[in-house]
């Protein structure tokens, strides 16, 4: 028989079904007498909402309804006293408009297309307000968040740097960026008396089941999730959107299921992006290399009727070792959509400052830049003061160095060449959290020898599904062929959202865990010691049990020892970029991608999730910006023909390398996560290999031929 191992690469459980239009996606479900709905967007930016009239659309064919603030169903979760209030943006709850596209009707019909006309023939009045959405204009506005971990945090002593003889202080900025999955934001919503169905695009089902719960003032168990399939996500789907309740209070007020679907447009204002953020970077040293002090300061765009944040600065206190570090963190509300995590979130931001300028102070102090970062290497963690659970960013620094042909950079920008074109090489690097939440898991043992598996995680894209057969094909010494692994769907045990890197390491506990206790009661059933070795013909042991089946239910979390450690995953990112002195045009030759996470449970996902990151990496530093036009408030790109996603064209070759070398500390598997890191520190390493080519410093992303020329 086969024998599948973690860490070998092996192919895609679902991928057969995907490429051959088998996977069924939020959008793509038959249910009886559905109905489609379509959201009309706010023309203004700020204001209330005087009047609307719905006469013209109520009297076109196939409309069914029309639901605007004057006539929604009042949501328990969306009042003041409610038990758990919804956060955030309540859809037809009040007049108020917070921003340009906000949605302030929902045309419901027979057919997508009349419910697309209909939308156009709403026409709200408006009574505008002053608005604000330049972001440089309002930064005296900015504010401390809500909440204690958000306030300065200082080692040592505040801007120690300055008083270093040798020092970097510089500005950096990050546009907004969109998440821009393939697959648009649908849902489904179906009721059946009080309980309801959704079928929507969900990071988790779970946190879906909840919010929807909330916000009808239901118990959870009346409310179905399903979410099997999802076409991309990038954390656009972390939390339950103002559009996804809205699906579900049209067809509760009409009777009927509804679809909606967001269009291109409205993903760009309605799902969240990665904010705007400005920092503020000082780094003092040395003559010989030593950091005497880092300061790291972000202001980052957010909405001014709800809070966003994330980790930005968080990098600086940790990655390397410094007597003296501060940081400081504020938000500007602003009338645009809220942002949401993206990718990497607050570690890619703040990483790109951090390495810019390390890389920059590496010139002043004429040290390579990887021998600065070792001069610099932490061998605990400074911040907490804990021990790491593992760390191997010195090997990811010598096998990324060998596999890009670090020994051909030139010390001195501007003078390696190719023809016509200058050379550049640079490193980037980057941390983030490894993290373990409980999670269960079910398994169902049948006669004929298969194994089946069920957890109500989620999979965006990496291959859930496929390392979770293969860490049960390990355990249970059986080959993968025989186990199948089901998720996306509430009514299965309990898992966490799939964010943060965490889901091969929470749930795949959960996955070894259960398979262990398997073969412990097939041990029992068969008079065989515990935890004993012996491989069992599991169908045999069953049948001579007169079983005609068995299943088992298995809780995992995490343990006290972990609170010992510092846990996180590392990345070092290096590139090679070519630069037209004449046109500006950048070439991205080669990036490799080197990452320290643990034990890898599937070679050949984990390489394509390294891959995505990385392309991911090269739009957020050559191509990828949101345009606002801050006379009227509205985004100006937001479709796939002004906003500049990489396309085949942009993308060189990449090369993931893993150190793969287990974490003893924060599961059963030894394993840490990967989806973040994979695109942390890539921006910085090519922004810095464009300096490294040029000698020109470009601090301010998207790195663009005017900006070189």
């Amino acid at each position: 028989m086969k024998k599948d191992t973690i860490g070998d690469p092996m192919s895609r459980v679902d991928g057969r079904l995907k490429v051959t239009g088998g996977a069924t996606y939020s959008g793509e479900y038959k249910v009886a007498g559905l109905t489609y709905g379509v959201l009309v967007p706010a023309t203004i930016t700020s204001g209330t909402i005087t009047a609307i009239d719905t006469k013209a659309a109520e009297r076109a064919p196939g409309v069914l309804k029309v639901v605007t603030f004057f006539n929604a169903l009042k949501l328990p979760g969306f009042q003041p006293d409610a038990e758990k209030p919804v956060k955030g943006l309540k859809l037809f709850n009040d007049n108020k408009v917070y921003f340009n596209n906000q949605p302030v009707a929902l045309v419901v019909a027979d057919t997508f297309e009349r419910a697309t006309y209909a939308a156009t023939l709403v026409k709200p009045a408006y009574q505008t307000a002053p608005f604000e959405t330049d972001f440089h204009k309002n930064l005296d506005k900015s504010i401390v968040p809500q909440g204690g971990r958000y306030k300065d945090y200082v080692r040592g002593e505040a801007d120690a740097y300055k008083n270093a003889p040798i020092k970097v202080e510089q500005e950096y900025m990050l546009p907004s960026e969109m998440h821009n999955p393939m697959e648009l934001h649908v849902t489904i919503a179906a009721w059946d008396g009080d309980k309801v169905t959704v079928y929507t695009k969900s990071q988790g089902v779970k946190g879906s089941q909840r919010s929807i719960a909330a916000a009808f003032g239901i118990a959870p168990e009346n409310v179905q999730i399903n979410s099997r399939f999802v076409g991309g996500a990038f954390g656009s789907s972390l939390r339950t959107w103002p559009h996804e309740i809205a699906a579900a209070q049209a067809a509760k007020m009409l009777g009927k299921p509804v679809k909606l679907t967001l269009t291109r447009e409205q993903m760009f204002t309605q799902v969240g992006y990665r904010p705007l953020t400005i920092q503020k970077i000082g780094l003092g040293a040395t003559p010989d290399g030593k950091l005497v002090g880092i300061t790291h300061e972000s202001h980052s765009q957010s909405a001014v009727y709800e809070e966003f944040t994330e980790n930005s600065v968080n990098v600086s206190r940790f990655l390397y070792a410094s007597p003296n570090a501060n940081t400081r963190y504020k938000i500007v509300p602003l009338n645009v959509g809220v942002p949401a995590p993206m990718r990497g979130p607050g570690e890619a931001t703040g990483s790109f400052a951090l390495e810019s300028a390390l890389d920059e102070l590496s010139y002043l102090l004429k040290i390579d830049p990887i021998q600065l970062r070792l001069n610099n290497y932490t061998d605990t963690d400074p911040e907490r003061n804990l021990p790491w659970s593992s760390k191997y960013l010195k090997e990811c620094y010598q096998r990324g160095a060998e596999k890009i042909g670090w020994t051909n950079r030139k010390s001195q920008p501007g003078t390696n060449k190719d023809g016509d074109w200058l050379v550049g090489y640079g490193i980037g690097c980057g941390a983030f959290g490894a993290y373990r939440s409980a999670s269960q898991a079910k398994l169902t043992f049948t006669p004929d020898g298969k194994v089946n598996i069920k957890s109500a995680t989620s999979d965006i894209g990496p291959g859930t599904a496929t390392a979770m057969v293969l860490i049960a094909a390990d355990i249970l010494g059986i080959s993968a062929e025989k186990i199948t692994f089901e998720l996306g769907n509430s009514a299965f045990p309990m898992a966490p959202t799939q964010g943060g890197s965490a889901t091969v390491s929470s749930v795949g506990s959960a996955v070894h865990d259960v398979c262990v206790a398997f073969k412990n009661k097939m041990l029992l059933l068969a008079g065989k010691t515990q935890n004993s070795e012996e491989q069992l013909d599991y169908a045999a042991v069953l049948k001579n049990a007169n079983l005609p089946l068995l299943e088992i239910t298995q809780e995992s979390k995490g343990n006290e020892t972990a609170q010992k450690y510092s846990m996180y995953s590392f990345s070092s990112h290096f590139a090679q970029v070519y630069v037209h002195p004449l046109t500006g045009m950048i070439k991205v030759k080669k990036v490799v991608a080197v990452v320290d996470a643990g034990k890898i449970v599937n070679l050949k996902t984990a390489s394509s999730q390294m891959i995505g990151g990385a392309v991911g990496g090269i739009g957020m530093a050559i191509t990828e910006e949101a345009v606002m036009d801050d006379r009227f408030g509205k985004l100006i790109n937001g479709n796939f023909a002004d906003y500049h996603v990489p396309v085949q064209a942009d993308i060189p070759q990449i090369d993931a390398i893993f150190i793969d070398k287990p974490d003893p500390i924060i599961n059963p598997i030894g394993t840490k996560g990967i989806g973040e890191i994979s695109l942390i520190g890539v921006a910085a390493a090519i922004a810095n290999a464009v300096y490294n080519a040029t000698g020109k410093r470009i601090r301010e992303l998207p790195i663009t031929p005017d900006k070189l020329i």
